[in-house]
């Protein structure tokens, strides 16, 4: 699945005939989206069974579906920007590799109870709303949400789904207060407010902490002595030259001196984003004054032996690297994926291990990823060094993005079903529950939607997260991933209050840190866009809110 060069979502893709070169993708993903929503509705029409109206119903159906498109359109396109933008996988791979995971995390460990109002932000239940009015402002919601999200993945924004249904159920209970007479701003917990603003700034700051010191970690200790390896390659570039050549000057001496030593330490100085380059696209940056250039100036004046023999080194190093370091790091990776497994996604199908137990299948994991790793790192030796490493890092970033594709399907997918499963259960029973069941066909129905948002709009985003705040390399990529899901994990146990999206952006900007190479021109209007998602999202389901009353 990995690919050895990269490609980039941000380019135009080539137009041709009606649908463009994807058009039997489109069709297909067409076709499978309405097949869905139909075959939905008919299921829903029958849970419900009769006296239900059936305009309301058909709307509540449209809303919910379409706010789970659009959270496939930001939120798993933000999910997988970074596999995309490294060229890790192709935009069909992520849609596949989405498809299976987000689905099957949605279906296995989407939850089988729901709350009825998820956010706990507008105590609903002192309104005193009858089942109707409830309906609304649970719809109300899922349409105000989606609206925002389709024109935040429209301008490329990355946001937070859960603060975009907070909002809407907040601007559509306060205005159902108003109106009624029940309540009104006092409804509001301010509290849970503040620490969504607070999310705003703490979310981004710890991934981007955990991010810079990740990768910066994984470019000294891993990327460097293959950057110099290829560096001190003919021409700067990684091929590795003919050790049989017997083409050689006799009075040439093999060994390096002090000073060649000196200054192959000086190569060091090559920039951090050079050296990804280097190691991963096998080519080397020889703009006339940079760093790149003068470490080749220093290799063209070395004799070939000694060129040789100080490649040799490097390359030795790089190899030893990749067999002695990157394993423990695979390690690590696992755990903290089985991890966000186990207790934020396996935990809703009654997975409950002790501590004891949960420790325990957590350190075999990780050494059996150890040794794995261990043996496909000795397979790679045959492979050039940036092959190899390339390869390495693709491979542990599928890993990742897999991992991260079922728990999202089993966790945030509830920002859609929840709100629809409430509003399914009060036309099945007439009465408003404390939690809702959510049926399978209404996972899988979401799952599909899900899928179809990242394949029709969810480019613009993964452009944002994939190239346009920093380039992306396989090891930046999964670097990256790791580095937010380990904070997510490190949050949700001490209960901190933050957004997986704004963490995993925080880990991308983290990534353009150490690579010198952020781009905080684009930040400032995503920042923006996080900052009015809830107010934006409460004002649409405000008007949605209105516009129901009146119609029913």
């Amino acid at each position: 699945m990995p690919r050895t060069n990269v490609q980039h979502p941000a380019d135009p893709p080539v137009t041709g005939g009606l649908l463009g070169p994807d058009r039997n993708w489109h069709l297909s993903a067409g076709a499978v989206t309405v097949v869905t929503v139909v075959s939905f509705a008919i299921w829903s029409f029958l849970h419900t069974g009769p006296g239900v109206n059936p305009l309301l119903l058909i709307l509540a159906i449209l809303f919910g579906l379409f706010m789970a498109f659009n959270i496939g359109g930001n939120d798993v396109a933000n999910s997988f920007g970074t596999s995309v933008g490294a060229g890790t996988l192709t935009m069909k791979q992520a849609l596949m590799v989405a498809a299976v995971f987000e689905v099957s995390g949605a279906v296995l460990a989407g939850g089988s109870v729901t709350e009825t109002v998820r956010s706990g932000i507008v105590d609903i239940d002192a309104m005193h709303v009858d089942p109707q009015s409830f309906v609304y402002i649970m719809m109300s919601a899922l349409l105000g949400a989606a609206v925002w999200l389709l024109l935040a993945t429209k301008m490329g924004w990355p946001v937070s789904t859960t603060h975009a249904i907070i909002g809407g159920i907040v601007g559509a209970a306060v205005t159902t207060g108003i109106v009624t007479g029940t309540g009104g701003l006092e409804m509001v917990q301010w509290g849970e407010i503040g620490q969504i603003a607070i999310s705003w700034v703490l979310s981004p700051l710890l991934g981007g902490v955990a991010s810079f010191l990740l990768f910066g970690a994984i470019k000294r200790r891993i990327l460097a002595p293959a950057a110099r390896a290829i560096a001190l390659g003919s021409h700067g570039f990684d091929d590795a030259e003919d050790d049989d050549d017997d083409e050689e000057d006799d009075d040439e001496d093999g060994e390096l001196t002090e000073e060649d030593r000196r200054h192959m330490a000086a190569s060091e100085r090559v920039s951090e984003l050079q050296q990804a380059a280097f190691a991963e696209s096998a080519a080397l940056d020889l703009t006339p004054g940079s760093p790149g250039a003068e470490l080749a100036e220093f290799a063209a004046g070395l004799s070939k032996k000694k060129r040789k023999a100080a490649r040799k080194i490097e390359r030795k190093a790089a190899y030893h690297a990749l067999e002695k370091r990157v394993p423990p790091l695979a390690a690590g990776a696992a755990m903290v994926i089985a991890a966000m497994l186990i207790f934020k996604g396996l935990k809703n199908v009654g997975l409950d291990l002790s501590i004891g137990g949960s420790i325990l299948l957590l350190i075999m994991v990780g050494m059996a990823v150890w040794m794995a790793v261990t043996v496909f790192a000795r397979a790679l030796k045959k492979q050039s060094i940036s092959r190899a490493t390339f390869i390495m890092f693709s491979w542990m970033q599928v890993f990742t993005a897999s991992a991260f594709a079922f728990s999202h399907g089993a966790n945030d997918i509830a920002n859609a079903v929840g709100p629809f499963a409430a509003v399914l259960d009060v036309l099945s029973t007439g009465t408003i529950s404390a939690e809702a069941a959510v049926p399978t066909a209404v996972l899988a129905a979401f799952g599909v939607a899900l899928i179809s948002g990242l394949w029709f709009v969810g480019r613009k985003v993964i452009a944002t997260v994939g190239t346009g705040l920093t380039s992306m390399h396989p090891s930046s990529g999964f670097a990256a991933e790791l580095a937010a899901a380990a904070v997510v994990m490190l949050a949700s146990v001490l209960g901190l209050p933050v957004s997986s999206t704004h963490i995993l952006i925080g880990a991308v900007l983290g990534v353009g840190i150490v690579n010198r190479a952020a781009n905080w021109k684009l930040m400032r209007p995503i920042a923006l866009a996080w900052l009015i998602t809830l107010p934006a999202a409460a004002g649409i389901g405000a008007v949605v809110v209105l516009i129901l009353r009146a119609l029913f």
